[in-house]
């Protein structure tokens, strides 16, 4: 991960593989990985703090090293003996002049609990809380700003997110329509109907790529919360024609899936646009047998392709490249390698998609613009700042209303922000727009 800004999600379970481990080893490799990941912030400090330097003054192996070690001390049941021992000999077999090192750095931060260190390093609560929250929640300070100011300026709900970011989140499936019904596909693979989407499935544990439900092509593995925001674009009511789709941003192909197994049932076709060539090759294979047409293809170019006309499509899927602060819980190392910079050019990009939609989608018709971040400026202000720069007439549809009845927490509207610690989804946001004009 740090060596090439590789994904954990991605190449653990290839590494696992190779490496032939399976059960409980498996298990314990995947909660190092994902744990030291996750407390990464804190883990830095205690460790600089043990160590007597920063950490960026430490050789890079010796301090994933490190980095593992203090995890298991802190954060496990791992004998204190063991995770010194195996730190050390792990240092000794890729730093090995840093072995002596390691040992005093483990021995230093044995000696004291969590707690105390927590105590210890992070700024009295009432003096700086967003720094407090940082340190003992393991989040970058502008990301708890970021989350703070989406939920109203209220730290205590701030903290209880937080809180959830910290957990392993379940795997979802879904239930691709017309292919699997949720709840057989629940008794299938051992898992539970989910709380909201018709189509989710919460897995108990076990790898999904081994379950036939996804070899078949009956599921997918796909956040229940990416479930609910794409099938509330097929809610939206339309008059007139209903028979043309168009999923603007499709890679890797989990929405696209989803709504083209419910095309298929309802006798509309869906055209799909990826700029990535190889994510457009993933969209293919996810959406294999359904009435998809994949064009790889930049979206901002409606207008000027033949392929992608104005005024041709009756919904619209907007599922804009983001910070994806929204999927922390899966991506841990997301939080540490995203930068307040990174922004402005996403949010540019944002904006001229949200414009592209308007535009490819007829007087009437629907786009719902959709980001896997909570974050205001890529949430309210894109869509605030798009509609008003597309140069056609734009009402907002009340959103909540599209998703299932009795979901909690769906604020004022019209737009609607899911999130980890309400609903137990990515938090994603979703914003459903009518062209008038």
């Amino acid at each position: 991960m740090h060596r090439d800004d590789a994904y954990a999600n991605l190449v653990l379970p290839e590494i696992l593989r190779g490496m032939a481990l399976s059960g409980r080893d498996a298990a314990f490799a995947t909660e190092l990985t994902y744990g030291t990941l996750r407390m990464l912030g804190t883990l830095d400090l205690i460790v600089a703090d043990a160590a007597g330097r920063e950490v960026s003054r430490i050789d890079p192996p010796a301090r994933d090293a490190l980095r593992l070690g203090a995890y298991q001390l802190l954060h496990t049941r791992v004998p204190a003996h063991a995770a010194v021992n195996q730190t050390v000999d792990l240092v000794r077999s890729v730093a090995p002049g840093a072995a002596g090192f390691a040992n005093a750095v483990m021995r230093t931060i044995a000696e004291t609990p969590l707690e105390k260190w927590l105590e210890r390093l992070a700024p009295d609560y009432e003096a700086n809380p967003i720094g407090n929250l940082a340190v003992h929640h393991n989040h970058p300070e502008w990301i708890i700003r970021a989350f703070s100011e989406a939920l109203g300026g209220d730290l205590a709900e701030t903290t209880r997110l937080l809180i959830e970011d910290n957990q392993p989140p379940v795997v979802h499936l879904c239930a691709r329509p017309g292919r699997a019904d949720a709840v057989e596909l629940a008794d299938e693979v051992d898992g539970v109907p989910g709380a909201f989407s018709p189509y989710a499935v919460y897995l108990n544990g076990g790898s999904p790529r081994e379950l036939s439900a996804i070899r078949q092509g009956r599921a997918h593995v796909q956040d229940e919360g990416s479930q609910l925001v794409a099938a509330a674009l097929l809610a939206a009511p339309i008059e007139g024609q209903d028979t043309r789709w168009l999923d603007l941003c499709a890679g890797p192909g989990g929405k696209t899936g989803l709504i083209g197994a419910i095309a298929a049932g309802r006798g509309a076709e869906v055209t799909a646009v990826e700029v990535a060539e190889h994510r457009a090759r993933l969209v293919e294979q996810a959406t294999e047998g359904m009435p998809v047409t994949v064009l790889p293809m930049d979206g901002r170019s409606v207008g000027r392709d033949p392929d992608l006309p104005e005024e041709a499509f009756d919904r619209v899927l907007v599922d804009a490249p983001c910070t994806g602060l929204g999927s922390l819980r899966r991506r841990p190392e997301s939080r540490w390698r995203r930068q307040p910079a990174d922004l402005p050019p996403l949010t540019k990009l944002q904006r001229e998609l949200l414009v592209a939609a308007l535009r490819a989608v007829r007087v009437g018709g629907v786009v719902a613009y959709v980001t896997c971040s909570p974050h205001m400026v890529e949430t309210q202000v894109t869509v605030t700042e798009g509609s008003r720069r597309s140069g056609v007439g734009v009402d907002f549809v009340d959103a909540r209303p599209l998703l299932p009845p009795g979901m909690p927490g769906l604020g004022s509207g019209p737009t609607v922000q899911l999130w980890p610690h309400r609903h137990g989804t990515d938090a994603m946001f979703l914003a459903v727009l009518r062209r008038t004009s």
